[in-house]
């Protein structure tokens, strides 16, 4: 699963991406290092009028549009790889709202006698990278809002991953950007595998990730062995 993550922007280097501004400055994305769900976050999609790129804030969570209940219900962060495209909850978004959550590194935690060690999970080389994603658009029952929402997509771990847990985060190649975020192609399963673990790392972190009000640079620090 994916739980937790930083993002540093609201880009990446092979895309260009128009940033939308966020008119609710108290709900929009920013700068996190260890951000959690229920946030917002910087999340790319394509405009499929115009084609362009955006960065837009979409809140961490997902509400699929058809949902009546007053609090939005369940707001599942996750959606397995292997049932997305089946799935009432997905589908719809899975074949025409897809999109890529733009991130530095995210978390996992191995689990061992309490409390589990937290681990952090990168690019060797430092380089922010993209996950797959799927969002909605739902409107509140009662006061009409609309409020834009996103969930990440998982798949088996790699090899390196599989050491701690057993699910991932999709993460998508550069050259699949604009796949994935094209309305063309409604199943792009071949695309929802792990990706390789020899250009990743990681590294055992402290246990002030746990709670997401420790929210700065100093949660990336390794553990000393």
């Amino acid at each position: 699963m994916c739980g937790r993550f930083t993002q540093l922007s609201a880009s990446l280097p092979e895309l260009d991406v128009i940033v939308s501004e966020d008119s609710d400055a108290e709900r929009g994305a920013r700068t996190r290092y260890n951000g959690a769900p229920s946030q917002a976050f910087w999340v790319i999609r394509r405009n499929p009028e115009t084609g362009r790129y955006h960065s837009d804030s979409l809140i961490w969570g997902l509400i699929p549009h058809w949902v009546k209940e007053p609090d939005g219900g369940r707001r599942p962060i996750n959606a397995k790889s292997e049932t997305v495209s089946r799935l009432p909850s997905f589908r719809a978004a899975y074949a025409k709202r897809r999109c890529i959550v733009p991130i530095a590194n995210f978390f996992e935690w191995r689990k061992t006698t309490p409390p589990k060690q937290p681990y952090a999970i990168a690019m060797k080389d430092g380089s922010p990278f993209g996950l797959a994603g799927i969002w909605e658009n739902w409107k509140h029952p009662v006061t009409e809002n609309y409020i834009r929402s996103f969930c990440i997509l998982t798949c088996p771990a790699n090899e390196m991953i599989a050491a701690i847990h057993d699910r991932m985060p999709v993460i998508l190649p550069p050259d699949a950007y604009d796949r994935w975020l094209s309305d063309l192609e409604p199943d792009p399963g071949d695309l929802l595998v792990p990706y390789p673990a020899d250009v990743m790392r990681m590294w055992p972190i402290s246990t002030r990730v746990n709670a997401p009000r420790n929210d700065d640079p100093s949660i990336l620090d390794p553990l000393d062995d």
